[in-house]
């Protein structure tokens, strides 16, 4: 997960799903532990009205028909009492538990209070309170368990309401909180969108710093950011301005030292000023420092292959030359405008050296590189001699112009963008080299 907005709310549900239910169960037990102590006391009042009710009659113990709680004259109300003997023998139950097996408690000792919880033989269940008594009935005293059930159905029917309402409140209540921690989120991670921002505006050329006011965490970052493109756009600048220096510079000695070999030339002086020109490119091309390409303002690549065709189309003026230009529409270069206008005027340079009647070129953006096909309908590379050509210095034809360091060029340029250059047969008849530059 490479989104830190994504990864943060993930962890952020996760950790509220965890709390959530955690606090519902917590709540349940806690209700639960609330509602079985209410009838747990309420069971223990029942008791001590029942034992109020009840009187000795000579015999035994007797009570009345009619008692304080309704329902223990209702047959199968939910509520159940019984008085046993010493002997486990029932010696009153009330209207409601005739007919039923309820599990009262039957035997307790003296002053013993049991609360517990108990099913029948067809598995209803129960909470029962038993209470052991010793009753003073002549000159003898006699020991009896008074106990209370009530039916649990009304017991989880006022848990079951409870865990609706407890699912739907914390629901609600987790919702709102997401809610209120997803905005609390995105205004946290607010300045990092704007350094986003920023970022992609240096990368279109609209600004050429990042200006937003960001938190003392960011600050580092940013000033960071922003002296590197400082650094980047003095260094472009001292390196442009050394670099036309140099070549203004150089310029009118090779110049004169041209117009002063004679004829015939002198073939010395003809090689080592040959020689200067190959050590000023080479020296040139290891000088010359390449924006990042993400930061460099896109080049429309249209405009820059039309021109050099034109240029060389007037170059080659004496030869019927037929260019054929297919590019994908609005095809742009992100990086130094001189490194795409050097690879493209290479490998221009060599197809009109080489061609017959006929250079193809063909752009393509591809798996995120861009890839530039030219091809023409010359004699072609043998094969041998594929590998050697990307050498600084190798030539095909030593009785052709040149220094043999055009490829060279394009290969270091290339793989100073993450790509490469290959050369193959073009349908065309000659050779087709393919530059692939990542920007």
């Amino acid at each position: 997960m490479r989104s830190l907005q994504a990864r943060v709310t993930w962890a952020a549900v996760l950790v509220l799903l965890v709390f959530v239910v955690l606090t519902g169960l917590a709540l349940e037990q806690a209700f639960q532990a609330s509602a079985r102590s209410a009838r747990e006391e309420r069971l223990l009042g029942q008791l001590y009205l029942l034992m109020a009710a009840a009187d000795s009659d000579g015999d035994g113990l007797s009570l009345p028909r009619q008692l304080a709680e309704a329902r223990f004259s209702l047959p199968e109300s939910g509520l159940y009492a019984q008085v046993s003997d010493a002997d486990g023998e029932a010696v009153w139950r009330s209207t409601s538990a005739l007919g039923q097996s309820i599990p009262f408690d039957e035997r307790l000792g003296p002053g013993v209070r049991r609360f517990h919880q108990a099913s029948d033989a067809d598995g209803n269940g129960y909470l029962v309170e038993g209470f052991g008594v010793t009753w003073s009935i002549g000159p003898v005293p006699r020991g009896y368990t008074f106990s209370v059930a009530e039916d649990l159905s009304a017991y989880q029917r006022e848990l079951a309401r409870f865990r609706v309402n407890l699912v739907g409140w914390l629901g609600a209540m987790s919702l709102l909180l997401l809610v209120a921690l997803l905005l609390a989120l995105r205004w946290g991670l607010a300045p990092l969108r704007r350094v986003a921002d920023e970022v992609a505006a240096v990368e279109a050329g609209h600004q050429d710093r990042l200006r937003g006011a960001y938190p003392h965490e960011l600050r580092a970052l940013t000033d960071n950011l922003n002296a590197l493109l400082a650094s980047g756009y003095a260094r472009e600048t001292r390196l442009g301005n050394a670099l036309a220096d140099l070549a203004h510079s150089l310029k009118t000695p090779l110049a004169v030292l041209r117009g002063a070999l004679g004829d015939p030339p002198s073939a010395a002086l003809t090689e080592q000023i040959r020689r200067m020109d190959e050590i000023v490119a080479y020296q040139l091309e290891r000088a010359r420092g390449r924006p990042t390409a993400s930061l460099a303002p896109p080049i429309p690549l249209g405009p820059a292959l039309e021109r050099l065709l034109g240029a060389l189309g007037k170059l080659h003026a004496g030869r019927t030359v037929a260019t054929e230009l297919d590019l994908t529409p609005d095809l742009s270069f992100r990086g130094a405008e001189g490194d795409l206008l050097e690879v493209i005027g290479n490998l221009l340079d060599n197809a009109f050296k080489w061609t017959r009647a006929r250079v193809r070129v063909e752009a393509r953006r591809e798996a995120g590189m861009l890839v530039i096909r030219v091809e023409d309908d010359g004699p072609g590379i043998p094969a041998g001699q594929v590998q050697a050509l990307g050498e600084r210095g190798a030539r095909a034809d030593l009785s052709a112009p040149g220094h043999g360091i055009g490829l060279a060029v394009v290969r270091e340029i290339c793989k100073a963008y993450g790509g490469d250059i290959s050369i193959a047969a073009s349908p065309l008849g000659g050779a087709l080299v393919q530059a692939r530059l990542g920007a």
